[in-house]
C-alpha cells in the first residue's frame, strides 16, 4: 500500500464532523493563502514593504517575522486573511508615530495610483491563476472527460438517492431535450441543470427505441451548482500534454467564470432562488462531501471555489479589492483621490453590504443545510 493509499485508508476512519473540519480549514487555508500571497508578492515588486501576513484574523496562535522584517501569522478566526501594507494609511489618517516610523519610498500610500491598482488586483488574479493549475493538474493526470460522440447525452449511472433516482431515470437512457431545448452533449445537461436547483426540470429521454417524458427537481451540489444526480455513459478521460492542460485549465476556469456571471444575474432577476447563496457553513459541508470522494474531487472543488473567491473580489463594493479598484479608477480619472468623505461613505455602505450578505448567506446554510434537515427530522 502507498503512502497516499494509507492516509486515504485512515481518513474515511475519521468521523464525519473532524474529517469536514480538516478538508474546510485546508481549502480555505490554501484559497486564503494564495489570494494574500498575491497581494504580497505583487507588492514586493513595486517596492512597498508589507508588515505582516496573516491568515486568519484575530489573535495569533503562530507568529515570525523574516529577515525582510514581514510577521507571518497564523490566527486563531480561519475565516479569512490580510496582507497589511507598510504605510497603507494616508498621512492624514496617520499618527506622527506611524508617520516617524514610516520607510520613505516603502510606503503604499506614495505609490503612483498604478501600482496601487496592481498590488490590489493581484489577490483575484492569484486565484484565477491557481484554478487553471488546479484544473490542468486534473486534466494532466486523471484526464480531461470526453465523451464519445455516438453517445453524448446516453446516461452511464444514476446516483441512489438522487433527483434522478426519484425521477425514475434509468442507465442507458438518452436525454434529448431539457424544457423543450434539444441537447446534444452532456455539457449542454450540466449546464441546463446547474442554475436551476429547486425548479422543475422535463427531461425528454429516448428508452428502449421510445419516446417517454419525467420530470425531475435538481438538488443543490459543490459550490452551489445543482445536480441531477447523473453520470454519462460514454465519458472517458485522456490525459493532456503540459501545454494542452494549461490551455484547457484556462478554458474551464473560463468557462466556470461566466457560468457563475449567469447565475448571479438570474438570482438578481429572480429567475434562480437566492436560497442558492451559501457561506463558511454550506463551504465546510461540501468540502467534507468532496474529501470523503477522494482527491480528484476535493481538488476540483478547490478550483471551482478559486474561481468563486477571486470573481468575489473582483466586485466593485467598498471593502473588496473591486472597491479599491473602483477608487482607484476615479483617481485616475480626475488626477486625484476622491474626497474622503465620499471614500469613507463608500466603505460604510460596503461594509454593510457585506455583513448583510453574510448573514443572508449564512442563514441560508443553516435552515437549508445540513443543520436546518437535522433539526427538521429532530421535530418531525
Amino acid at each position: 500500500m502507498t503512502a497516499l493509499e494509507l492516509i486515504g485508508a485512515y481518513w474515511n476512519l475519521l468521523p464525519s464532523l473532524p474529517r469536514t473540519l480538516i478538508a474546510f480549514a485546508i481549502v480555505l487555508g490554501v484559497l486564503v493563502f494564495i489570494h494574500e500571497l498575491g497581494h504580497y508578492l505583487a507588492a514586493r515588486w513595486r517596492g512597498v514593504h508589507v508588515d505582516a501576513f496573516s491568515i486568519g484574523f484575530g489573535q495569533p496562535i503562530w507568529r515570525r517575522t523574516d529577515r525582510l522584517g514581514t510577521e507571518w501569522r497564523l490566527s486563531w478566526i480561519p475565516l479569512g486573511g490580510y496582507v497589511k501594507l507598510h504605510g497603507q494609511e494616508t498621512p492624514e489618517d496617520a499618527t506622527p508615530e506611524q508617520r516617524a516610523a514610516w520607510m520613505p519610498g516603502r510606503t503604499f500610500h506614495e505609490k503612483p495610483v498604478g501600482s496601487r491598482a496592481i498590488i490590489v488586483a493581484a489577490g483575484p488574479v492569484a486565484n484565477f491563476l491557481l484554478a487553471i493549475l488546479l484544473f490542468a493538474g486534473l486534466f494532466a493526470t486523471i484526464g480531461k472527460p470526453v465523451n464519445d460522440p455516438r453517445e453524448q447525452t446516453v446516461i452511464g449511472r444514476i446516483t441512489p438517492d438522487s433527483p434522478a433516482e426519484r425521477a425514475g431515470l434509468q442507465a442507458g437512457d438518452r436525454i434529448l431535450a431539457l424544457d423543450g431545448e434539444a441537447v446534444s452533449r452532456f455539457e449542454d445537461i450540466q449546464r441546463h441543470v446547474q442554475p436551476r436547483a429547486g425548479q422543475e426540470v422535463e427531461l425528454r429521454l429516448s428508452r428502449d427505441g421510445a419516446e417517454t417524458t419525467l420530470r425531475a427537481v435538481p438538488e443543490p451540489g459543490p459550490a452551489g451548482h445543482a445536480i441531477l444526480g447523473i453520470q454519462g455513459g460514454g465519458t472517458r478521460f485522456e490525459r493532456l500534454g503540459p501545454g494542452s492542460a494549461l490551455l484547457a485549465g484556462a478554458e474551464q476556469t473560463a468557462s466556470v467564470t461566466w457560468q457563475s456571471l449567469v447565475g448571479l444575474g438570474e438570482i438578481i432577476t429572480g429567475q434562480r432562488s437566492a436560497k442558492e447563496l451559501g457561506g463558511p457553513i454550506r463551504i465546510a459541508e461540501i468540502s467534507g462531501e468532496a474529501a470523503s470522494l477522494g482527491l480528484t474531487a476535493l481538488v476540483n472543488l478547490m478550483a471551482l471555489l478559486s474561481v468563486s473567491l477571486g470573481l468575489l473580489n473582483l466586485f466593485p463594493i467598498p471593502m473588496l479589492d473591486g472597491g479599491h479598484l473602483a477608487f482607484y479608477a476615479a483617481e485616475a480619472i480626475r488626477g486625484r483621490p476622491l474626497p474622503p468623505k465620499a471614500q469613507e461613505y463608500g466603505f460604510r455602505a460596503g461594509f454593510a453590504l457585506i455583513v448583510t450578505l453574510f448573514l443572508f448567506a449564512s442563514w441560508n446554510d443553516i435552515v437549508h443545510g445540513a443543520i436546518g434537515k437535522w433539526v427538521a427530522a429532530l421535530v418531525g
